[in-house]
């Protein structure tokens, strides 16, 4: 816009040399005009840059123009997501930190509970992030997975509802979890704490009439007694993975220490998922991480990746995921096309399960 004005004051300065006067107060105007629109604009340019660099890159993320943005959400919005036949609980972990796993486990959670979907958030790192990015208290005297796993207290009384998304639940942590990795050590059956607070309170919950659907849990980026209750409980897990080289390198010990849970604790735990996040259509690397990634697991990653977008790094500080916060970001797009994955591939096991079952 200041390229405009300027070529523009040129022009008329070279056509009518006498009206120097009119000419420079136009200049002015102009110029604050300008000013005050870059001012208050700039986060939108900058995300909207951000934005469209990420969608542009088709094969890597959901492919939706900056320009079809508003008419994908109300799709998102409009579209019901199939119920899984028994509740889902997928562990979101990785042991390398900094690679989106509370982002993802909020925004796939809130991604679903928008569809209509009933789902749970338990959050398992002592830093609470996914209880703020949800909008959950989780002060010192608030009751939180800590007491459910140290004190035995049911789940259901440490639940809270988020208040950005209806529907969506939340069993906090709060800063006593910090401790909770010495106080379990010399607990009878210590693996399993979680594991037995999740199956009473799904129980619970279907017995009353309202199931829940879904169960993410958040893990912390390690590989302690708290991240082995989470894979204890789960059935399946999710696994970002940051498209640069570094995540590659713990994947592999990752993938070892899942394998040792499975033979020792949860003979049903699946790798169900991975999630390539903060894609960079810019750079080789991203592209490069993201087909080694592809090409030894092709049938677990999604086909949509999570582009690197303000707007999601935005969000928690509003005490929202990126889906409520600005639906129409690209961020928000990309999640809520990753849970349309998530939750249509549990359709179509259940539907190859059945026709395997039917061909017996």
């Amino acid at each position: 816009m200041t390229g405009s004005a300027s070529v523009a004051s040129h022009v008329s300065r070279e056509t009518d040399p006498t009206d120097t006067t009119t000419d420079t107060r136009a200049d002015a105007l102009d110029a604050r005009e300008t000013g005050i629109h870059d001012e208050t604009d700039t986060r939108d340019d900058t995300d909207t840059r951000d934005d469209l660099s990420a969608t542009s890159v088709s094969r890597e993320t959901a492919g939706v123009a900056s320009s079809d943005a508003p008419r994908a959400v109300a799709a998102a919005h409009t579209t019901d997501l199939p119920r899984p036949r028994e509740p889902r609980v997928l562990t979101v972990a990785n042991q390398k930190g900094g690679v989106g796993k509370t982002t993802t486990a909020v925004n796939m959670a809130a991604a679903l509970s928008q569809s209509g979907l009933r789902v749970l958030v338990i959050d398992m790192d002592p830093q609470g992030n996914a209880s703020t990015a949800l909008g959950i208290d989780h002060g010192g005297d608030v009751a939180g997975i800590y007491d459910v796993l140290i004190d035995g207290a049911p789940l259901e009384d440490v639940v809270q509802e988020s208040p950005s998304l209806p529907g969506l639940l939340c069993a906090p942590a709060t800063i006593d979890l910090a401790g909770a990795e010495i106080e379990l050590v010399p607990m009878v059956a210590r693996e399993s704490r979680l594991r037995k607070a999740v199956a009473t309170f799904l129980a619970a919950r279907k017995a009353a009439g309202s199931p829940v659907d879904y169960v993410f849990i958040d893990c912390p980026p390690s590989l302690g007694l708290l991240t082995i209750n989470s894979f204890v409980a789960g059935s399946e897990v999710l696994i970002p993975i940051q498209c640069e080289y570094y995540a590659l390198e713990g994947l592999s010990q990752l993938l070892t220490n899942i394998e040792l849970i499975k033979e020792h604790l949860n003979p049903t735990l699946t790798v169900s998922h991975i999630l390539l996040t903060m894609y960079d259509g810019r750079t080789r690397l991203s592209s490069q991480v993201a087909d080694e990634v592809r090409s030894h697991f092709a049938s677990t990653v999604l086909r949509t990746s999570i582009p690197r977008s303000v707007r999601i790094s935005e969000a928690p500080s509003h005490g929202e995921t990126v889906i409520t916060y600005d639906p129409v970001s690209s961020g928000a797009l990309c999640y809520l096309e990753a849970a349309k994955e998530v939750a249509r591939a549990a359709q179509s096991k259940g539907a190859q399960t059945n026709q395997e079952g039917s061909d017996q």
